[in-house]
C-alpha cells in the first residue's frame, strides 16, 4: 500500500499529527495528497544533490499542479481551482534553487514515516501487553496529542532555519562575487541592482516568516504551560493531599515529568532559533530588518515562559514523615524525618549541580537539624527524576499550630537563571505520643478541607465538613489500613461521641481492626458501623441464631455481637455481649471467640447462640477458613452466664485457654 493511502488509515491520534505536519504552506496538503503517487515514485534524495534532476522534477511538479487545475475546472470546483492556482505561484520560489523544494519534500516524506513507525510500534507493543494498567483519559490524551504537536513544530523549524540559513548564505555569496566583480556599464548595474533588491525581499520575506513561525510556536508553549500549570499540577497536587489521608489516588510524577521537560525543551529551543537569528543578522543586515524589531520581545516571552514553568516544576514529591510514625505530616520533636523534592524539568547534565536549602516556618523562626543542603540528583529517584531526599532531619520546636518546610534552589541553564521555591503541606509538630491521635485530626481536617496548601491559619476559622466528604475520608483511612473501605451501610450510624472524643473512638477501632480483626474485616464479615437500634431493627426480622458484629459507640477500641433468641411467647429477643478489647484479642482470636462462645443459663446444657452470621451464612462456612484446630477447637472453653433482669447483662463465667493467661472475670454493663 503507497505511504499516503497508509498515513490515511491510522487511528486519530496519527491522523492529528500528519494534519500538524502539513499546517504550512513549505508542502501544502492539498498537493501531497493530489500528487501523492507520483510523489513518492521520485528520487528526491538525489534530487537534493543534483540540481539538474531537481529542476526535472520541479518543470514536472508545476505541470501536474496545470493538470489538476484542468481537472478542478471541469469538475466546477471552484476553491479547489484556487487553492491549485495559489500553490503553483508559491512554488514558483523555487525557479532558482530547485533542490530546496526537493529536500524539502524529502524532509516532510521523512517525517510521515516517523508517523508511520511510531504507530507500527505503539499497536506492537498494544498487541504484546496482556492487560494494560489503566486507559488513559481523553484530557491525556489530547494533551499528549498536543506535546507531539509541539515537538514536530521544533522540528519543522529547525528544518526552516536551515533553509534561511542557506538562503542567507546564498545570498551573501552572491553579493561578495558581485562586488568582487563590479561591472562597469551602468546599465549592467541597474539590473544587478534589481535582481539584489529581489533576492533581500526574498530574504526578508523569510525572516518574516520565519518570526512568525515562531511567535506562532511560543503561542502553542504558552498553551500548554497553562494546562500544565493551572490543571495538571494542580490537581496532581489535590491528589497528593487526598493521598496522605487515605485516598487510593495516583500520585505518580513520570508523566507530569515528561510533559514539563518536552515543553521546557521545545522553548529553550526557541531560544536556541533566536539565537541563531542574532548570528545571522550579524552577517547580513538591512533597513527594516525585522529581525531586529521583532527579535527582543520573542525573547523576553520565551525567557518568562521558561521562567513560570520552571518555578513550578519544582515540588515536594514525598511529604514530610517519621520512619516509625502512625501517620505523615505528623512529627515529633527531637525524632528524624525525611521528606523528598522533586524537578519536573528533567536535564541529566544538572545532575549534583543543583543544591537545594530546606528551612522550616522562616517568619516564626522554627528549627531544623540535620544535612540541610543537598543536591537533585538522578540517583535517589526510582524513575531516575531529579530529587533531592532528605532523609535524617530533626524538628527541635513545637506548638499546636499548622507548620510549612521550605525548599529553595537556582536553576541556572543556558544564560538563564531562575530562582525557585517548594513546599510542604502544612505538618503538625508534637512532643509526645498522647498528641498523636489530635495531630492526626488536624492532617485528616485540613487536607480534606482546605486546596490552599499555605493557609497555616486554617484552624482559624475552621469551615464544617459536608457529610460526604466526612463519609468518605472516613472509608479511605479503612482501606489504607486494611484495603477495604467502607460501604454505603457503613458510613455512617450516629454515634455518641462529642466532637473531641471522636477521633479517639474512631481511631481505637481503626487500630483494633488492623491489628486484630484485618481479615475478618476484608472478608466483609463486620458490619461494623451500626447503632443500636438499626442492629435490632435488621436482627428481629430474621431467624433465631442470626448474629452480627459491631463496633462499640462507648467502648474505645471495642468490638460486640448481638444475636437473636426467641422469648417463650415466640418473640424475637436481641442479646448482645459486652465489648471485647485489645485485652481479650490478644489473648485469643475473634473467630475462636465467636466459634467456641457458649450460654450457661440456669441449669441448661451450655450451647452456642451464634449460627448464622447476618443475613444467613452459616457460621462455619463464613469463619471456618478461619480456624486453626480444624477437629473442632476443644482446647478453648468460652461460657458466659446470662441472668434475667430488666436489663440484660452478661458476665464472663469461665475462660480457659490452652498455653494462654489464666482465667479471668469480667463484668459491666452492655
Amino acid at each position: 500500500m503507497a505511504q499516503w493511502e497508509r498515513l490515511r488509515e491510522l487511528p486519530a491520534v496519527y491522523r492529528q499529527q500528519l494534519h500538524e505536519l502539513y499546517d504550512r504552506d513549505a508542502l501544502p496538503m492539498d498537493v501531497r495528497h493530489y500528487l501523492s503517487v507520483w510523489i513518492e515514485k521520485q528520487e528526491w534524495q538525489r534530487a537534493a544533490r543534483d540540481h539538474d534532476l531537481a529542476m526535472v522534477l520541479f518543470q514536472v511538479l508545476l505541470e501536474n499542479l496545470d493538470i489538476q487545475h484542468s481537472r478542478f475546472i471541469q469538475e466546477e470546483s471552484f476553491l479547489l481551482q484556487h487553492n491549485i492556482r495559489r500553490y503553483k505561484q508559491n512554488f514558483q520560489r523555487y525557479l532558482n534553487d530547485p533542490c530546496a523544494l526537493a529536500s524539502t519534500i524529502l524532509w516532510f516524506l521523512e517525517k510521515e514515516k516517523e508517523i508511520l513507525q511510531s504507530a507500527e510500534l505503539a499497536e506492537q507493543v498494544k498487541f504484546l501487553c496482556v492487560e494494560q494498567e489503566a486507559m488513559e483519559t481523553s484530557s491525556q490524551q489530547d494533551l499528549e496529542r498536543k506535546m507531539a504537536g509541539l515537538r514536530n513544530e521544533v522540528q519543522c523549524m529547525e528544518h526552516a532555519m536551515l533553509c534561511l540559513e542557506e538562503q542567507q548564505d546564498e545570498f551573501d555569496f552572491k553579493y561578495q562575487t558581485h562586488k568582487m566583480e563590479a561591472a562597469v556599464d551602468e546599465a549592467v548595474k541597474k539590473e544587478q541592482v534589481k535582481v539584489f533588491q529581489l533576492l533581500v525581499n526574498k530574504l526578508n520575506e523569510c525572516r518574516k516568516s520565519t518570526l512568525s513561525d515562531l511567535n506562532k510556536l511560543l503561542d502553542k508553549a504558552e498553551h500548554l504551560i497553562e494546562i500544565l500549570v493551572k490543571k495538571e499540577l494542580v490537581d496532581w497536587q489535590r491528589r497528593q493531599q487526598k493521598s496522605y489521608i487515605g485516598a487510593p489516588d495516583n500520585v505518580c510524577l513520570d508523566q507530569l515529568e515528561n510533559w514539563f521537560t518536552c515543553v521546557a525543551v521545545s522553548v529553550f529551543q526557541v531560544r536556541e532559533f533566536l539565537g541563531k537569528l542574532d548570528e545571522l543578522v550579524g552577517k547580513v543586515s538591512y533597513a527594516n530588518d525585522p529581525v531586529k524589531t521583532q527579535k527582543p520581545a520573542l525573547q523576553k516571552r520565551a525567557d518568562t515562559l521558561l521562567k513560570d514553568l520552571l518555578k513550578s516544576s519544582f515540588v515536594v514529591e514525598t511529604q514530610p514523615s517519621m520512619p516509625q510514625g502512625k501517620g505523615p505530616l505528623v512529627l515529633r520533636t527531637n525524632v528524624q524525618f525525611s521528606v523528598k523534592t522533586r524537578l519536573l524539568v528533567k536535564f541529566p547534565e544538572l545532575n549534583h549541580s543543583m543544591k537545594v536549602n530546606v528551612s522550616m516556618d522562616r517568619y516564626r523562626r522554627f528549627n531544623v537539624l540535620g544535612t540541610k543542603t543537598k543536591a537533585l540528583n538522578m540517583a535517589e529517584s526510582q524513575s531516575g527524576g531529579m530529587v533531592a531526599d532528605f532523609r535524617h532531619l530533626i524538628s527541635l520546636s513545637v506548638t499546636e499550630e499548622l507548620h510549612i518546610i521550605y525548599f529553595d534552589t537556582v536553576f541556572e541553564q543556558k544564560g538563564l537563571s531562575v530562582q525557585l521555591e517548594a513546599s510542604s503541606l502544612p505538618v503538625v509538630i508534637i512532643s509526645n505520643s498522647s498528641q498523636q491521635q489530635s495531630a492526626w485530626a488536624s492532617v485528616l481536617w485540613f487536607n480534606m478541607l482546605c486546596q490552599d496548601t499555605k493557609d497555616v491559619m486554617f484552624f482559624a476559622n475552621s469551615p464544617a465538613a459536608p457529610w460526604p466528604v466526612f463519609g468518605e475520608m472516613l472509608s479511605w483511612q479503612f482501606l489504607s489500613a486494611t484495603k477495604r473501605g467502607l460501604n454505603d451501610t457503613q458510613i455512617f450510624c450516629r454515634c455518641e461521641n462529642t466532637p473531641d472524643t471522636f477521633w479517639v473512638w474512631f481511631d481505637g477501632i481503626l487500630v483494633m481492626v488492623k491489628t486484630y480483626l484485618e481479615d475478618l474485616w476484608r472478608d466483609g464479615h463486620i458490619m461494623g458501623f451500626v447503632s443500636k437500634g438499626k442492629e435490632k431493627s435488621l436482627l428481629k426480622k430474621k431467624q433465631r441464631g442470626t448474629f452480627l458484629l459491631r463496633f462499640s459507640e462507648s467502648v474505645i477500641g471495642g468490638i460486640t455481637f448481638s444475636w437473636v433468641d426467641i422469648t417463650i411467647t415466640g418473640e424475637p429477643d436481641i442479646k448482645t455481649v459486652q465489648p471485647f478489647t485489645k485485652v481479650d484479642l490478644s489473648q485469643i482470636p475473634f473467630h475462636e471467640i465467636i466459634r467456641n462462645f457458649q450460654i450457661l443459663e440456669a441449669e441448661n446444657i451450655p450451647e452456642n447462640p451464634l449460627l448464622y452470621l447476618y443475613p444467613n451464612t452459616p457460621k462455619d462456612e463464613a469463619f471456618g477458613k478461619y480456624y486453626s484446630d480444624k477437629s473442632g477447637g476443644k482446647g478453648i472453653k468460652l461460657y458466659v452466664l446470662l441472668t434475667e433482669g430488666p436489663v440484660c447483662r452478661i458476665k464472663w463465667s469461665a475462660v480457659t485457654i490452652v498455653a494462654a493467661k489464666p482465667a479471668k472475670n469480667v463484668e459491666g454493663p452492655i
